[in-house]
């Protein structure tokens, strides 16, 4: 059987792209960046990839406010071949600003209600928050379903406090898959209510968290390794590869 093929769109300021594709690689996947400046001029489409991977940055400057760009640029230029890719059940990741993405297309979180329900606010703290966290997984999605251990892995945002009036709703069926572990601030970075890191939809498919598990698939990259350093990320990858 051939390695699923992996899509990494990227646009002016994303960044980690080179991150996200190394994570798939070492998973067992054949990542593929692609500029959407391509994607648009016709040079490859989503149908040719069994995983979409939205990576992190600052596209276009977050202009608008963060992923808010990004977002138009898929829905604009891309939304039936997203939309076939949703609906197809290929697995979906979004990090960081490609979770901002894909809840400014609506993808995330699903069938709640409209876009404007749920967005990714300024952090509670009100600046930039950059730290190594953990997370506690919850098996409801494909790409957390193998996950019975913490994971430990970088932020990197100013936004990223998730507010949604239909969070009870996305509670309800299991669709917090990430959570910041407990204690407040600074272990939850940005204020997120039920210290929610990451949702996904009522598939399971699609994953959106702010959190850069790319950042930590080897324990050298792990400022505690040998000193208590645990929960390596390289299985969430491998669970998503796998579901492909």
């Amino acid at each position: 059987m051939s390695a699923p093929r992996v899509l990494i769109p990227v646009a002016l300021g994303t960044n980690r792209d080179g991150d996200l594709a190394d994570a798939f690689r070492l998973a067992g996947a054949e990542p593929v960046t692609v500029p959407l400046t391509d994607l648009r001029a016709g040079l490859g489409g989503v149908g040719d990839y069994q995983i979409l991977a939205l990576p992190g940055g600052f596209s276009y400057g977050d202009a608008l406010g963060a992923g808010r760009l990004f977002g138009l640029d898929l829905i604009g230029w891309f939304a039936d071949r997203l939309y076939e890719a949703v609906d197809a059940g290929k697995p979906i990741i979004g990090i960081c600003n490609g979770f901002q993405a894909l809840v400014r297309t609506g993808i995330l979180p699903g069938d709640e209600g409209p876009a404007a329900t749920a967005t990714l606010a300024e952090n509670e703290s009100g600046r930039f928050e950059c730290r190594w966290i953990t997370l506690d997984p919850s098996p409801a999605s494909v790409w957390t379903a193998e996950l019975s251990d913490a994971l430990r892995c970088p932020v990197a945002h100013g936004e990223g406090r998730f507010v949604s009036a239909d969070l009870d709703a996305i509670e309800g069926r299991k669709g917090v898959v990430l959570r910041y572990g407990v204690g407040g601030y600074p272990h939850n970075p940005n204020g997120s209510v039920g210290d929610v890191a990451g949702i996904t939809d009522p598939t399971g498919l699609i994953l959106g968290m702010m959190p850069h598990p790319e950042n930590h698939i080897h324990e050298w990259q792990d400022p505690l390794r040998g000193r208590g350093g645990t929960g390596n990320c390289l299985p969430l990858f491998r669970a998503g590869v796998r579901a492909a």
